[in-house]
């Protein structure tokens, strides 16, 4: 069911540049909101397994169309000299909810039925329409815009195809023929679209050209590696609460609190110096961060203090605000501003099969890790185990965590090469920023 979701998620993320250019990048996100709900009512509506599945691929691409345009307004009208600060405050909401859900949804699930999950977003979905409509700028649709047909083919559907294989890659590993069949045509297609977009210039879905400019080829190669790394550990600590320390839902939800409180502390102060430093200061010492973070779960236990890991994870959420935002700044300022919704559906793909690609990849070694240190659990789905078979097993499943949060360090360390290739502003263009 949640493949179903990123599968939708993923797949329309490419095309949100030109819909918004040919609707209006207003309409063109009412429009995604109400898909959203409509996909949230039907989902809860939902009478077998099949039909849930289908109904959460809708309310995936609703999702999908909703952070990509929002982000695009947002950048239009703030103007590269507000542009960090912006997307401090786009992204906060973001990380918020990573963690806000899985609170949400284990009270929910925890005393009423999970269909509640779906309804939720109704109430704050109506009043977000009405906001929308009330207080977003009217952006004029470009009727000229042209679709591009074969590139929209070829990019959604190679995305979709890749993200699907990951998904694979996490439960069956990449050796799996499955995994390689749709990872292998999902490649291709990629691959078959840069092709296309070179003949087709500034007519392609994305415009290959963007990459060109160094500002943006680094702020795209920074968010890449960042996801790789970032989203994948975002992915063992609730399993590593959940199997390892015994935790149900809710109280796993409220252990990855202060990620949200390291990521609300930073977000705001990372924008504003984002504006007067330029993301090439800003993001280098948000990596060293999540470093430090990541660095004290590389040495998880079974009895870790409760009070070290929180630490650690604060530190870790001062590291994520303070790098992804700070990059998608960097690259906006140094783009024209009728490039921008181009450039917003290129850097959440770029991010998006960044964030597949490491939650694969830390999946896979986790499984490996479990099958060479609790050989009784190879090949068993991952989730709570017995409280006699987790007490005994606990130690073992701790180690195979640990080595999994080294791969992430390393991964994390990787995203410095790009990060000091992000722009620095100068002492003149400071004096300008207020």
């Amino acid at each position: 069911m949640l493949t179903g979701y990123l599968l939708g998620f993923a797949s329309v993320i490419p095309v949100t540049g030109w819909a918004g250019e040919r609707f209006g990048a207003k309409r063109v996100w009412i429009g995604a909101l109400l898909i959203f709900l409509a996909g949230s009512v039907l989902s809860a509506a939902a009478w077998s397994v099949p039909a849930l599945i289908a109904f959460r691929v809708l309310q995936g691409v609703g999702g999908g169309l909703i952070l990509p345009v929002g982000q695009a307004i947002l950048a239009t009208a703030a103007g590269p000299q507000r542009m960090g600060r912006v997307m401090g405050f786009v992204g906060l909401p973001m990380l918020l909810g990573s963690v806000a859900g899985p609170v949400i949804g284990g009270l929910i699930v925890s005393t009423v039925s999970w269909r509640w999950i779906f309804l939720i977003n109704l109430p704050i979905g109506a009043v977000a329409v009405v906001l929308a409509i009330r207080l977003l700028p009217q952006t004029p649709p470009r009727a000229g815009a042209r679709l591009d047909v074969r590139g929209l083919a070829l990019l959604c559907g190679g995305v979709a195809l890749f993200v699907y294989g990951m998904s694979l890659a996490g439960t069956h590993g990449f050796g799996a023929a499955g995994t390689l069949a749709f990872l292998g045509v999902g490649a291709a297609l990629v691959g078959g679209y840069g092709v296309h977009a070179r003949t087709r210039g500034a007519a392609a879905l994305i415009d290959l050209a963007l990459f060109r400019n160094r500002g943006f080829a680094a702020a795209a190669a920074t968010n890449f590696v960042v996801a790789i790394a970032l989203f994948g550990v975002l992915v063992l600590l609730p399993l590593y609460w959940q199997v390892v320390r015994g935790h149900g839902p809710l109280a796993t939800g409220l252990l990855l609190v202060p990620q949200a409180l390291g990521a609300a502390a930073a977000m705001p102060l990372a924008g504003r110096v984002t504006d007067r430093a330029g993301a090439g200061v800003v993001v280098p010492v948000g990596i060293v961060l999540a470093l430090l973070g990541t660095a004290g779960y590389t040495q998880v236990g079974a009895d870790s203090p409760y009070a070290v890991l929180a630490a650690a994870l604060f530190v870790i959420g001062l590291g994520l605000g303070a790098t992804i935002m700070p990059s998608m700044a960097a690259a906006y300022r140094t783009l024209p501003r009728e490039a921008i919704a181009k450039a917003t559906s290129a850097l959440n793909t770029v991010q998006r099969l960044g964030a597949s690609i490491g939650t694969a990849m830390l999946a896979v070694v986790l499984q490996h890790g479990i099958t060479v240190d609790v050989p009784q659990l190879a090949g068993a789905p991952l989730g709570p185990l017995p409280a006699g078979a987790r007490v005994q097993l606990a130690p073992a499943l701790a180690h195979a965590f640990g080595s999994s949060f080294w791969l992430a360090f390393v991964l994390t360390a990787l995203a410095m090469v790009p990060a000091v290739l992000l722009p620095r502003t100068s002492r003149r263009d400071r004096k300008t920023v207020t």
